[in-house]
């Protein structure tokens, strides 16, 4: 009940639960955002890395590297666009397909997410 203007009995302090409440709605929207944005950060940086490692290994290839050669070109390519290569192939037709993984920046504890993977080919057209 409010006499003069003033906050009694059961009314007291409930404006600080409602706004610790809604800091603490605030922090877990906010923290939920940079999740999903790292994780797509994740992975466009994937998907680049396995575009550039696949065309620095096909490059390789078409100048007539031998499959070692052209994977090790892949994976510093990869590397250096903070990516990883996971696998590299070589075809006879002088094409490279790649696997990468991008690591996640912000790991949230309890949530059991991987890096990100993408694959990609390059080479002459099929």
């Amino acid at each position: 009940m409010r006499h003069g203007g003033r906050a009694t009995g059961a009314d007291r302090g409930s404006a600080t639960v409602l706004a610790l409440a809604a800091a603490g709605a605030l922090l877990a929207c906010l923290l939920g955002g940079l999740a999903v944005t790292s994780a797509v950060h994740a992975s466009h940086r994937a998907r680049a890395g396995a575009d550039l490692a696949a065309l620095a290994a096909a490059g390789a290839l078409t100048q007539g590297a031998q499959v070692g050669t052209a994977c090790a070109k892949g994976s510093s390519i990869a590397a250096a666009n903070g990516t990883t290569l996971r696998t590299c192939t070589a075809h006879a037709d002088g094409s490279a397909t790649v696997e990468v993984t991008a690591p996640l920046r912000l790991m949230l504890p309890g949530l059991p997410v991987g890096p990100a993977v993408a694959r990609a080919r390059a080479g002459p057209r099929l």
